[in-house]
């Protein structure tokens, strides 16, 4: 029985004395002891992990072309690729290395609307506070939180990145209310635009609005008007599961992410672990380097880089397997992503 299986085939109850590490690409909110980490520290251990990731992106001509060229013409760039050629982790490497503030992620799926990305306005809420006897409610600002993408349009001095993830999922509606948005460069908050009409009807003064954003700062809003100050560093992945509109794919920017030769690999595998080409030890990772290398290019199996960064952080854990454990374990984890699994 080898030591390093926690779950184990005889199904009797244990306890754990020892969680085993993460690995450095999925560790969240606890610190280097294990402990759960406070709402302030787990804030800034996520700011940490996200400039890791941005720091460690392999980086080449294309890429660093295309970046430029939609800062300079303000336009969003359509990253494609196969899973695992570092589409998303892009967005951390331009918020990394020009220091702004963290990447705004919005995530897609098959129901996200517009909407979705703009704001949220709580109305339910807000209606159930009315009914009550206080003598002071909150004001609308207190019922509207700024989405990924509102928060990304939002006036400052410097460009935020946000991260449109798997666009290729979106209803077919998305990608025309998208470019409506990034033509314009504004939106409006209906419900605070309908509020200061109403007050100027009335001769009111009307006041400021006060808006949590979607990375929980507040912002002031005075006519319900979100005017672009400064258009966002704008990245959408897609695994090309579809196509676009053309007048879509006219206003953005392509780049085509290909799978990282052996070169490449090297370099992603050396930020993560310890590992030197001339150092005996590391022959293991050489080994499965080459193994990955075959199967995909040779072999033309499916396969995501992360497949082999798994790999290699298995068998380098203190605890590692061996033998005939050792090979079946590899094959399992270098499956095909075109394959339902080993038996």
């Amino acid at each position: 029985m080898s030591s390093w299986k926690i779950f184990q085939d005889h199904h009797y109850p244990h306890c754990v004395i020892k969680w085993p590490d993460s690995p450095p690409w999925r560790r969240f909110a606890k610190n280097s002891n294990n402990e759960v980490l406070s709402e302030d520290n787990n804030s800034e251990q996520q700011c940490l992990e996200a400039e890791k990731r941005g720091k460690n992106f392999i980086l080449n001509p294309a890429i660093v072309e295309t970046v430029n060229a939609a800062i300079y013409l303000r336009r969003p760039i359509l990253v494609t690729g196969k899973p695992g050629t570092g589409k998303t982790t892009l967005a951390y490497a331009i918020a990394y290395q020009l220091q702004l503030k963290p990447v705004l992620l919005w995530p897609i799926n098959t129901r996200t609307t517009l909407q979705d990305g703009l704001y949220y306005y709580d109305a339910i809420a807000r209606l159930q506070d009315a009914q009550l006897d206080k003598e002071e409610r909150p004001d609308i600002g207190h019922y509207i939180r700024l989405g990924p993408l509102g928060t990304a349009m939002y006036p400052s001095h410097e460009p935020r990145v946000l991260l449109i993830d798997e666009i290729d999922k979106c209803d077919i509606d998305l990608p025309n209310d998208l470019l409506n948005l990034f033509e314009e460069g504004s939106f409006e908050i209906t419900e605070i635009s309908r509020l200061f009409h109403q007050k100027n009807a009335q001769g009111n003064e009307h006041q400021e609005v006060e808006i949590k954003t979607h990375d929980g700062e507040f912002r002031r809003v005075s006519q319900g008007e979100i005017p672009c100050q400064q258009f966002p560093i704008v990245i959408m992945t897609s695994n090309g599961e579809r196509d676009f509109p053309l007048p879509f794919k006219r206003r953005c920017l392509s780049l085509f992410m290909e799978e990282p030769k052996i070169d490449q690999l090297t370099k992603i595998v050396k930020t993560h672990f310890d590992y030197d080409e001339d150092n005996p030890s590391s022959s293991e990772i050489k080994t499965l380097l080459e193994k990955f290398i075959n199967l995909r290019d040779d072999e033309k199996k499916e396969l995501a880089t992360d497949q082999l960064l798994n790999v290699i952080f298995m068998l380098l854990d203190e605890n590692k397997p061996t033998g005939e454990e050792k090979d079946r374990l590899i094959e399992r984890l270098l499956t095909p992503l075109t394959e339902t699994g080993n038996k």
